[in-house]
């Protein structure tokens, strides 16, 4: 456990002194996720649609892209079924508001995403 904690706290320091590394994603992505969730045949494959449309629009260049992914995080965050589940919507989140300048706000969801991993594990 110690080195799962270890492995994420460098990863979180990294996430904050090393510039922007985080990936970017283009419209031709987003809207690919956006077909899958409307072709998604069980609410299982929807919901991971909807994962990986939220981790696009995060990844986003555009802010209101941004804006979007956050939003359907916020609102999804509360139906995690797992704590890894509520770990990815967090991190998820903290990417959104880090591309958003809000730093304060995505390190204290990173802080929330280590609560939740030590809480699990």
């Amino acid at each position: 456990m110690d080195a799962k904690i270890g492995r994420l706290v460098g990863a979180v320091s990294a996430f904050f002194s090393s510039g922007d590394n985080v990936p970017w994603c283009g419209r031709d992505v987003i809207a690919g996720c956006e077909r899958e969730v409307a072709e998604a045949a069980t609410e299982g494959q929807r919901n991971e649609s909807i994962m990986r449309l939220s981790w696009a629009l995060v990844h986003s260049r555009l802010q209101d892209d941004v804006n979007r992914g956050i939003g359907m995080l916020q609102a999804s965050l509360g139906g995690s079924n797992s704590p890894l589940q509520a770990r990815e919507k967090l991190y998820l989140l903290a990417v959104g508001h880090y591309r958003n300048g809000d730093y304060p706000r995505s390190r204290q969801l990173l802080e929330h995403c280590l609560q939740v991993c030590m809480r699990s594990d």
